[in-house]
């Protein structure tokens, strides 16, 4: 079996040679000269916690520094909240929970219709703001906040179809029927990698079933959550419905309130597997509903007969975007050894093109990761690979600061770090098979299942391969599969509940069986 590809080889496959990224010193000078965009409404960067539609800051007068991760220079100081502040959050959604709830779909629809405008027309100040907490390039912020905005769009239509049903009774003097009501008051966990759609997904349902909402972003990235706030407050979303409470040095003591307070009646959370696992440990005690969208470990196949194209534009769309920073990354690239020369020489070329730097520079394609420890887990990963015999054809070295040379490498086997870890950054490692049934035993021999994506043009193999791959989301000749109308969520260690589609409202609702006697 091939075990790898070496510069040479891919040269002559190319018939020229491997392009290199920018050098080092070209990183560092579009990270110091990227102008910052003015905001257009300077009042969508908020730097107050957001508690009943007032902004207030922390009791302690505590706060924390939010920093650009392309510069590691200061955006601003937020309120560092404390529990104090957390349980009369909740306090007030819940006195909140009680009017919102008995609003119609309707009018919680034409609230939310009224938002999801507001984000619209905001557009390019979001993105502004998201790019310059998170990193990600301008490009991708302006396609975050579409994304973003499409689940309260989406919530705000489903807010008036929540539908019972009126089930045939076997008693003649009987009838029975189905209604659906909300949970009540939601603690909401959210992660800096999506700071604006990771939100949205979860408020969005939330609001449209008629519950109220705590939120803690994560404290990367809170700015993205007040601009949203700000907005909410313009389209009329009544006080009390939605909080966010922002905080760096007690996201623990905040997660355990969340978690432990009789009041929330579930919780939302988007983050990793050990997380998720304590959140939901905590969540024991008072029986709570709960939606878990962890970690995972996606498997990208490449089959003999796929169009190879295609595939590797889907390859560097699953494995690249965000730099490589989402729960749905491309983990493990498992390439069919008939194509696979053909294949890694074509994706190797690509992302030799790929240009790092600030996410306001025009010409970045790929922005850095999100902090030192995202750095030394992906050098960790690569050096581990090159250690154990893979070879890196492009990319392969941290290029100073946050950054990292985004990166392919040859020649994986199973007793790599990637295999089994998420990388959750900038680096395809390819590994070769041989057969369909070894790739899925492969591709299936891991904890998690969040997504796996797989290319092929034999019908009779896609539903095979779609049906057996252990995992929530598929992606059949398609590299991304994220939108407000498919559902979204994993199997095994990568959680439960779905959000998005016609699936999300239900997580956020209690059906009640109604007997009624007595005809």
């Amino acid at each position: 079996m091939l075990k790898s590809i070496s510069s040479s080889y891919l040269s002559r496959c190319l018939n020229k040679p491997l392009a290199k990224p920018a050098h080092l010193t070209k990183y560092y000078r579009m990270m110091t000269t990227a102008a910052i965009p003015d905001l257009k409404d300077p009042k969508l960067l908020r730097n107050s916690a957001f508690i009943n539609n007032k902004w207030v800051n922390a009791k302690s007068n505590e706060t924390f520094v939010v920093t650009d991760p392309a510069t590691g220079k200061e955006i601003g100081k937020v309120p560092d909240m404390n529990v104090e502040e957390t349980k009369e959050a909740i306090s007030i959604a819940s006195t909140a929970f009680k009017s919102w709830s008995s609003k119609t779909g309707k009018e919680r629809h034409d609230i939310m219709k009224k938002w999801y405008d507001l984000m619209m027309a905001n557009q390019e100040d979001l993105a502004t703001i998201l790019t310059w907490e998170n990193g990600k390039s301008l490009t991708e912020a302006r396609g975050e906040i579409v994304y973003g905005s499409s689940f309260i769009e989406w919530f705000a239509e489903e807010a008036v179809r929540a539908y019972g049903a009126v089930i045939p009774s076997n008693m003649p003097n009987q009838r029975y029927l189905t209604i659906r009501q909300p949970v009540g008051v939601v603690g909401i966990v959210t992660p800096w990698n999506f700071p604006n759609a990771m939100i949205t997904r979860k408020v969005g349902a939330a609001l449209a079933a008629g519950c109220t909402v705590v939120i803690k972003p994560g404290a990367e990235t809170p700015f993205s959550a007040l601009a949203l706030c700000e907005l909410a407050e313009r389209a009329g979303i009544p006080e009390g419905v939605i909080n966010v409470v922002t905080t760096h040095a007690h996201v623990k003591d905040i997660g355990t309130e969340l978690c432990t307070n009789p009041i929330v009646k579930k919780i939302s959370f988007t983050g990793s597997t050990a997380v998720g696992k304590l959140l939901m440990k905590q969540s024991s005690g008072t029986m709570k509903k709960i939606s878990m969208e962890l970690g995972g470990n996606a498997p990208f196949i490449v089959f003999d007969d796929a169009d190879v194209d295609a595939a590797v534009d889907g390859a560097i769309a699953s494995k690249f975007r965000g730099t490589g920073q989402t729960c749905v990354c491309a983990n493990r690239l498992y390439v069919q050894k008939g194509i696979y020369p053909e294949f890694a020489s074509r994706l190797a070329e690509k992302v030799a093109k790929f240009r790092i730097g600030h996410g306001f520079d025009k010409e970045t394609t790929h922005g850095p990761l999100i902090n030192e420890a995202a750095v030394k887990k992906v050098t960790s990963h690569v050096d581990d690979a090159v250690a154990k015999g893979g070879e890196v054809l492009v990319g392969g070295k941290h290029a100073g600061g946050n950054f990292y040379e985004p990166t392919v490498i040859s020649g994986m086997t199973k007793e790599m770090l990637i295999s089994t870890d998420e990388t959750f950054g900038p680096v395809a490692g390819l590994f070769e098979f041989e057969t369909e049934d070894e790739v899925l035993e492969l591709a299936n021999d891991t904890q998690f299942g969040l997504a796996g994506y797989f290319f092929s043009r034999d019908i009779g193999r896609i539903w095979r391969v779609a049906e057996k791959l252990e995992v929530g989301i598929v992606g059949a000749n398609s590299g991304i599969v994220s939108n407000c109308y498919a559902p979204f969520g994993g199997v095994k260690e990568s959680g439960m509940g779905r959000e998005g589609s016609m699936y999300g409202l239900a997580d956020y609702q209690n059906i009640k069986y109604i007997n009624m006697g007595g005809i």
